[in-house]
């Protein structure tokens, strides 16, 4: 369903390295012809030093023709260039390869006085690091994440903050981690990122947005597959003020993923379920899809045969969007729970033949489920079998409770304002040059 796809917009705030795993995908689920696809994936391909990777794709997309002699030409370049690079950075590597510089590095935590004991120990200079940062761009290029990774850790620990390299190299290592699936390891870089960023007085509020905006899309590849990204998205997307207000203004298109994150969250759901619906609201005429409409039509319209449609269209969307396909079957099953949830509140005995309709399933089956959902505490609720009735227990909240939650949600919104203003008001690093590998 192609029309629902948001590949196109995800790639403009996108490294062109982290495109290509969204390509390969859309490849599989054959979305668009597949000459068009290979075009792209060679015009992307062009800017890279990824050369057999560029030969393979041509020989798909022109299986009679033999490789053009602008990429040999080119192949022979980037061995040329890796083999004088690998000279040059050889002394560097030895050096960081000493027992002696590999426990200063774990225990050492101000990147200048390691700099000092390597360049009185072993004669570093400022050149060597320069050096080392140009080897890891170039492995980058080549597709070499790995190595990638391994030299921008030490570009970073010993570059300052103020250096032009350092939030570039900052950028290149989580993107290196995230195209290597490290995901621990990338949700460490992607907080590292983030935290330079909110603490940087940018020149005008501009650039700031920019740098958060990428920052949103880059965290998908993190939040959709680390154990705790369910929960890291919200906190981040929906109760951050600074990324709210990107997601607002430049990517209306995220609410997406966070509304995804929101129904699949068993644990938090219902606590954030009240500002979720809030914020689509208000961005429901810049943007929306079935999986916000499902949203709109169940807590807004409390239209349940129209939410029903609309989770009908929410399978489509999941089962072809690169991030959100490993939480189809979650995801419909919490909507489903979601639509018998709110029905319930508004009834109090209901028919299972009708819920069935209601949840596009056959009334064996919602029987089944609705008895599942009984046996593991999840409702407050009777069957009687032989009118065929769910009859609903008394589910009242005691006021002591709702003051409780209130006062809850209070003191958190009071923490985050105190936050933001300390932000606001503290000082921060200078403004670092653009991100790893540019924006195109």
């Amino acid at each position: 369903m192609a029309k629902y796809d948001l590949t196109p917009t995800l790639c403009q705030y996108l490294d062109r390295h982290l495109v290509f795993p969204l390509l390969e995908f859309l490849s599989v689920k054959e979305l668009y012809d597949e000459k068009d696809m290979l075009k792209g994936k060679l015009l992307l391909l062009s800017n890279t030093n990824m050369v057999d990777f560029a030969m393979d794709v041509h020989k798909n997309l022109y299986p009679d023709q033999r490789d053009p002699a602008n990429l040999r030409e080119k192949r022979q370049e980037v061995v040329g260039k890796l083999k004088s690079l690998q000279a040059e950075t050889d002394i560097i590597t030895k050096i960081f390869e000493e027992p002696e510089v590999q426990r200063q590095i774990q225990s050492s935590r101000d990147g200048r006085q390691l700099f000092d004991f390597l360049h009185r120990e072993y004669g570093f200079k400022q050149e060597m690091l320069d050096t080392l940062y140009k080897y890891a761009k170039f492995q980058y290029e080549c597709g070499n994440y790995s190595g990638t990774a391994e030299y921008l850790y030490f570009v970073r620990v010993l570059l300052p903050p103020s250096d032009p390299n350092y939030m570039n190299a900052c950028w290149g290592k989580l993107a290196s981690e995230i195209l290597m699936q490290s995901w621990d390891v990338a949700l460490e870089d992607l907080n590292k990122v983030r935290e330079i960023i909110d603490a940087n007085q940018f020149p005008n509020a501009i650039v700031g947005l920019q740098q958060r905006t990428w920052l949103i899309h880059w965290s998908l590849f993190v939040f959709f597959n680390h154990a705790k990204g369910r929960d890291l998205i919200i906190d981040m997307f929906l109760y951050q003020n600074l990324y709210l207000n990107a997601i607002q203004t430049m990517c209306p298109h995220i609410l997406r993923y966070l509304t995804t994150a929101v129904i699949t969250n068993k644990g938090r759901r219902q606590k954030v379920l009240k500002d979720l619906v809030k914020i689509i609201q208000q961005e429901s005429y810049t943007y929306k899809d079935p999986i916000t409409e499902f949203v709109m039509c169940l807590y807004v319209k409390f239209d349940f045969d129209r939410a029903q449609q609309k989770l009908r269209e929410c399978e489509v969307v999941l089962q072809n969007d690169f991030f959100l396909v490993a939480c189809l079957e979650d995801f419909i099953e919490n909507a489903r729970l979601l639509i018998f949830e709110t029905f319930c509140r508004i009834h109090e005995c209901i028919s299972i033949t009708m819920l069935a309709e209601k949840l596009n399933m056959t009334p064996d089956d919602a029987e089944r489920w609705i008895v599942n959902l009984i046996r593991n505490a999840r409702l407050d609720a009777k069957i009687d079998s032989k009118l065929g009735h769910v009859v609903m227990g008394t589910q009242a909240v005691s006021p002591y409770q709702q003051v409780i939650e209130k006062t809850k949600n209070l003191a958190f919104r009071s923490q985050v304002l105190a936050l933001t203003v300390e932000k606001k008001t503290g000082g921060g690093v200078t403004r670092q040059d653009n991100q790893w590998g540019g924006q195109e």
